[in-house]
């Protein structure tokens, strides 16, 4: 009797825990080039920060993620040479993914999905060829052949990492009418018209924007309202701030994300605005293992240090904010654990939680709230 009354307990705590209105789902992209299988999703308790593995799904390498609009579908890629994109119907009331189709990513080594605000296009980064590609995504989530390929050319002064175009990220603009793709091999941020109707990209009246020789452009993100944007520079460990309209980008301000005494490897890689615009943060990988802390201002859009949270764990690949906006997960690629830190929302500073999730070789993070 006493054994089954505890069972009862745990199972009521367990209901009590994960009650619908704190609940979420939590997608993990890995490489499986550990004991990792592929894709990994968690219940997570937004109230409290607990998380209990929901299931997994088997795919090779899909290192980063995309979420449809209407959270009925998943995208993943497949970072192999070839590579091919991937897409999963999602089932909210088991958290399961089902594989629905494949296709070539149209180069070597996909390393970001997009999918546009209607829905209807999934546009897709290969790091290694240089180029990206768009596909038309039907309503069942079946993928058609790639729509377009297009190639970027050049080089820059890192002959280690910039003997070829790196194409690191497809980003759309807020309205959807414009495409940004930074390029980490010809330090070029390039810039696309984008028309949701038909899946069309074409230059932008002005088609990039440079940025300082072997920086090394990677990921990029804007404020809520899209009057500013941020460029993550892998390479030198900076951010390039600047102001928006319509497709035009103007620099306001370069900053290092890398703390003021940090003289080892550097390694920056991803970057976000918080929910509210308040923060920025961005993580930085090599030696320095840190999430670098901004306060933005919102007139301007120019960024203030705030201060360096040790990622504890090593390299802090993707992080993403859980959608009450009160926790922010850091994937530690190399020490195989998700952290949770929770954000002091008038600060933006960062405080561990001592809640982990365990996975091997964690790349990506995405959500799929209820």
């Amino acid at each position: 009797m006493k054994k089954f009354q505890l069972l009862f307990a745990a199972i009521l705590a367990s209901v009590i825990l994960f009650s619908q209105g704190n609940e979420a789902h939590l997608l993990v992209g890995t490489y499986t080039s550990g004991s990792s299988e592929g894709i990994y999703v968690y219940k997570f308790n937004t109230a409290t920060g607990e998380s209990v593995l929901e299931s997994s799904i088997k795919s090779s390498n899909p290192s980063y993620l995309a979420v449809s609009p209407d959270k009925k579908f998943v995208f993943a890629v497949n970072e192999d040479a070839p590579g091919h994109i991937s897409s999963y119907s999602f089932d909210k009331v088991t958290g399961k993914l089902a594989p629905v189709s494949q296709q070539p990513s149209k180069g070597n080594h996909p390393c970001y999905v997009t999918v546009s605000n209607n829905g209807k296009w999934l546009l897709t980064g290969n790091y290694s060829s240089g180029n990206f590609s768009v596909n038309r995504i039907n309503k069942n989530g079946t993928l058609d052949s790639a729509r377009t390929s297009i190639q970027h050319e050049g080089y820059s002064v890192n002959a280690d990492r910039q003997q070829a175009p790196h194409v690191h990220a497809t980003v759309l603009s807020k309205d959807n009418k414009y495409l940004f793709v930074p390029d980490l091999g010809i330090d070029k941020l390039m810039i696309y018209s984008f028309n949701a109707k038909n899946g069309k990209v074409a230059p932008a009246k002005i088609p990039f924007q440079m940025v300082e020789a072997g920086a090394g452009p990677r990921h990029f993100d804007f404020t809520p309202t899209g009057k500013f944007a941020y460029l993550m520079e892998e390479l030198t460990g900076s951010i390039s701030a600047y102001s928006y309209y319509k497709g035009t980008l103007t620099l306001v301000q370069n900053i290092s994300a890398l703390p003021g005494d940090f003289n080892g490897a550097v390694g920056s890689a991803d970057i976000h605005v918080s929910p509210d615009g308040k923060f920025l943060y961005a993580s930085n990988r090599g030696e320095s293992n840190t999430i670098a802390i901004f306060s933005v201002n919102e007139t301007t859009g120019m960024l203030r240090p705030v201060g360096h949270q040790p990622v504890l764990g090593k390299t802090p690949r993707n992080f993403n904010f859980d959608p009450s906006g009160n926790f922010l997960l850091v994937a530690n690629q190399n020490s195989d654990e998700i952290v949770v830190f929770s954000i002091d929302h008038s600060t933006g500073l960062l405080t561990d939680t001592g809640k982990r999730i365990k996975v091997s070789k964690p790349v990506c993070i995405k959500w799929i709230s209820n």
